[in-house]
């Protein structure tokens, strides 16, 4: 079994843009209430209302949030084991801007997210190479329309960030798995 990055849901296997149909069933309706929210992430609903007060995510509109704004939240999910929360929200800011202004994005986080995705889809083993790991973020990267020379090479570095952040989060909870079952 294999879970989406930062949620609870679980699937089979984890391949090529099946993020972006999860996001399409999930945003059928249109926006997802905070309990929904609450239930793919795992995390607690005051957990998430801190984070829109810290400005790390935007407001919900009339309640509901957005693709962008689960995507963000997916993203500090799956990285805060492993880095400060200050730090994974500049990471993103670098290239999907503010939450505020879209004005400003490179690429929107949910983009962002099924890039990151998409990196990792059919990540059996889950460890690889320095090499293949920059490959992956190349490909993943490879179609990223720059609008500003180097904003390619600013998503392939994020992307690696994120990759190696998460993958450290995934071994410790690994590492923990097996000392359990030590004693």
């Amino acid at each position: 079994m294999a879970t989406y990055p930062g949620t609870t849901i679980e699937t089979l296997c984890i391949q090529k843009n099946s993020s972006k149909i999860l996001f399409e069933g999930i945003f059928a309706a249109g926006g997802i209430t905070m309990s929904q929210v609450s239930n793919i992430t795992g995390l607690e609903v005051h957990v998430i209302q801190n984070w829109v007060k810290r400005k790390f995510l935007s407001s919900p509109v009339k309640k509901l949030y957005s693709r962008e704004q689960l995507a963000r939240i997916l993203i500090i999910n799956m990285l805060r084991e492993s880095l400060q929360l200050e730090s994974i929200c500049s990471l993103i800011d670098v290239i999907a801007g503010e939450p505020d202004d879209k004005t400003d994005d490179l690429i929107g986080d949910a983009e962002l997210y099924h890039r990151y995705v998409n990196m990792t889809a059919e990540d059996d083993i889950g460890i690889f190479s320095k090499d293949d790991i920059q490959r992956r973020a190349e490909l993943a990267a490879e179609d990223f329309e720059e609008k500003s020379a180097g904003d390619r090479k600013k998503l392939i570095k994020i992307l690696l960030v994120m990759y190696y952040a998460h993958e450290s989060s995934r071994l410790k909870d690994t590492a923990h798995e097996i000392l359990s079952s030590v004693f």
